[in-house]
C-alpha cells in the first residue's frame, strides 16, 4: 500500500476514534474554561472601554498560549508511539499493509487537527464574546486569525517535538512536563538569543502587538511580550515548521527502527 494511502487510512481511524475517547472529552471541557471567563469579562465589561477587553483578551491567550496548547500537545503528542506500546497493539498496527512513517505521519495529523478544532472553538467563542462591541470591525477579524494561525502553529511544532519524545523514551510524559512548563516558561525571561531555544518565543514573534493611543486598539502585549526580543516574523514561522519537520522525521525515523518492548 502507498505511504499516501496509508497516511489517508491511518488518519481517518484515529481522527474518528480520537473524538471519542474520554481523554478528549477531558480536554475540550478543559478548553470551555476562557469562554466561562469570557462571558463574566463580558458582564463586568458593559459600558468600559475596548482597552479592557484588550486586558482579558491577552489573558485568554495566556491560558492558550503557555497552558491549553501545551497540554493538549504534551498528552496527544506522547500518545502517538507511547499509547500502543502501552495498549499492546502495537503489534497489530505493524502486521498490517501500512508503513511505520505512516502511521506516526497519519496519527499526528489526525490528532493535530483534533487539537486545532478544540483550540478553534474555544478562542473564537471567547474571543468574540468578549470583543463583542468590535463584530462590525474588519480589523478584529483578522486579529482573530492571526491569533489563531498562532496557536495552530503552536500545535505543530509542540505536537511533533513530544511525538518524537514518544517514539524516544517511555516517560516521555514526565519531560514533555518539565519541558513545557520549565523550560519554556523560563527561557523566555533570559536575555539576547537564549529566547530562541525555545518554541514559545516564536510563537510570542508572531503575535499581533497592539498599542495604546488613537486608533491602537489595546494597551500592549504586556503579560505575553514581556522581555521578549522578538524575531522576524518570517523567521519565526520558517522556525517553527523547520522544528516541527524535524522532530516529526525524527520520530518516524525512531518508529522505523527501534524495537519497542511492552511491560508485563
Amino acid at each position: 500500500m502507498s505511504v499516501k494511502r496509508s497516511f489517508g487510512r491511518v488518519f481517518g481511524f484515529f481522527f474518528a476514534l480520537g473524538r471519542k475517547t474520554g481523554k478528549t472529552r477531558a480536554l475540550a471541557l478543559l478548553g470551555l474554561f476562557p469562554v466561562v471567563l469570557a462571558v463574566v469579562a463580558r458582564i463586568f465589561l458593559r459600558g468600559r472601554s475596548g482597552d479592557m477587553a484588550a486586558v482579558f483578551t491577552e489573558i485568554l491567550m495566556v491560558f492558550f498560549l503557555q497552558l491549553y496548547v501545551v497540554i493538549l500537545s504534551l498528552f496527544y503528542g506522547t500518545s502517538v508511539v507511547g499509547e500502543e506500546v502501552e495498549n499492546r497493539t502495537l503489534s497489530y498496527l505493524t502486521t498490517r499493509p501500512v508503513s511505520k512513517p505512516a502511521i506516526v505521519l497519519g496519527k499526528y495529523a489526525a490528532y493535530s487537527l483534533l487539537m486545532f478544532v478544540m483550540v478553534g472553538l474555544g478562542l473564537g467563542v471567547s474571543f468574540f464574546i468578549l470583543n463583542a462591541p468590535r463584530l462590525g470591525d474588519p480589523a478584529l477579524y483578522a486579529t482573530f486569525l492571526r491569533y489563531l494561525g498562532v496557536l495552530g502553529l503552536g500545535i505543530l511544532a509542540y505536537t511533533a517535538f513530544f511525538t518524537f519524545l514518544g517514539a524516544l523514551l517511555k516517560k516521555a510524559i514526565i519531560v514533555g512536563l518539565v519541558f513545557g512548563f520549565g523550560w519554556e516558561n523560563v527561557i523566555q525571561y533570559f536575555p539576547g538569543s537564549t529566547q530562541r531555544f525555545s518554541v514559545v518565543h516564536y510563537l510570542k514573534s508572531l503575535l499581533p502587538i497592539h498599542r495604546a493611543g488613537p486608533g491602537g486598539g489595546g494597551r500592549g502585549v504586556a503579560l505575553l511580550l514581556f522581555r521578549l526580543e522578538p524575531t522576524a516574523p518570517l523567521v519565526a514561522v520558517l522556525a517553527l515548521v523547520a522544528i516541527a519537520a524535524v522532530f516529526l522525521a525524527l520520530a518516524c525515523g525512531l518508529f522505523r527502527t527501534k524495537e519497542y518492548l511492552s511491560e508485563d
